[in-house]
């Protein structure tokens, strides 16, 4: 995890160094590329729906509707929900980058950041009370929120990333099911990007957002794709015949590189929305961004791989202790 400390200084939405109109029209083609990728899912999502609707439309016509009923609720609390609130959110971007004196302009974005800061339980009251000192003096309301960035806002965004990645890597290692791997890597990418979101109190530019729809599309499609990988064509032919000799290695062996290969891209996406909100000026570049968001994921995958390997068995013996525990109470 990067725990580099540098001082932070806040913009506009604009975009640094464009022109108006240039940035105008390239916020509008992101978007729309972004809502025809959201039209895709929605159709993928109704198309699914619609067949398991049939399906149990056989044993009673009152099942499906009682199916699609809870489906459209599902579908309004797991991704509609979450992404109405992302887009209700104010925008800023914050760039971390060596500066002078602040201008006044930047100097009024600072007082309003650290306002909501001041609002929200993310920050400590020691760091509140720094701020509230700090608010008449832009110079040192710009340290103040250099300090709260890099100790705490970094760390807890971090937190919330690795959680959800253990989510996904443990729920698609299990499943082993393409299209139920598509949806849960969407729901819980959208919740991620929520969370982080939460945290900051702001969210990045639309322009970013549609960046952001894409690329958890994108991964989403990766993960309903890992179903289908061979993993004898992974592997070395002397190393695929030595685990050939174990019983259900291949198995379990595939079900956890997908599980990983799923996490590690739900860091990527984390890693590249902290970077929207809290953008390094040396990283403004796709290519930057894109290079610095994988290098991260390598650091925090082995984490999240650790956790989730202790958290998981420990799940399936707990399964097993309750059903101890239950016909023990039955004599």
């Amino acid at each position: 995890m990067a725990n580099n400390k540098e001082p932070l200084q806040i913009e506009t939405k604009k975009e640094p160094k464009q022109p108006k109109q240039k940035a105008s029209t390239s916020t509008k083609f992101w978007v729309a590329i972004a809502f025809g990728v959201m039209i895709l899912f929605l159709l993928i999502l109704v198309s699914s729906i619609i067949d398991i609707g049939e399906r149990l439309a056989k044993i009673h016509e009152y099942v499906a509707y009682g199916f699609y009923g809870v489906s459209f609720l599902l579908t309004y609390i797991l991704i509609i929900n979450p992404v109405r609130i992302i887009l209700v959110s104010p925008a800023f971007s914050i760039e971390t980058v060596m500066d002078d004196k602040p201008t006044h302009r930047r100097y009024q974005t600072y007082k309003r950041v650290s306002k909501n800061l001041m609002e929200r339980d993310e920050i400590s009251q020691t760091e509140k009370d720094k701020l509230a000192l700090a608010l008449n003096n832009p110079e040192a309301l710009q340290l103040a929120l250099n300090e709260i960035y890099n100790s705490t806002m970094k760390k807890k965004m971090n937190q919330v990333i690795m959680k959800h990645a253990k989510t996904v890597l443990i729920s698609t290692a299990i499943s082993q099911n393409g299209r139920l791997d598509l949806f849960t890597v969407v729901v819980v990418n959208i919740r991620m990007i929520k969370e982080l979101v939460q945290i900051c109190g702001f969210r990045p530019s639309y322009k970013n957002l549609a960046k952001l729809t894409i690329n958890v599309f994108s991964t989403a499609l990766i993960a309903e794709g890992l179903e289908n990988i061979n993993l004898n064509d992974m592997l070395p032919t002397s190393t695929a015949n030595m685990l050939g000799e174990i019983p259900l290695i291949k198995p379990v062996m595939s079900s956890v590189a997908q599980g990983i290969t799923n996490g590690l891209l739900t860091i990527r996406i984390g890693v590249v929305t902290r970077k929207y909100l809290f953008a390094d000026s040396k990283e403004l570049s796709k290519k930057a961004i894109q290079k610095g968001a994988f290098m991260e994921s390598l650091k925090m995958i082995p984490i999240v791989v650790k956790d989730s390997i202790i958290h998981f068995p420990q799940k399936f013996f707990d399964m097993f202790k309750r059903n101890k525990d239950e016909e023990s109470t039955e004599f």
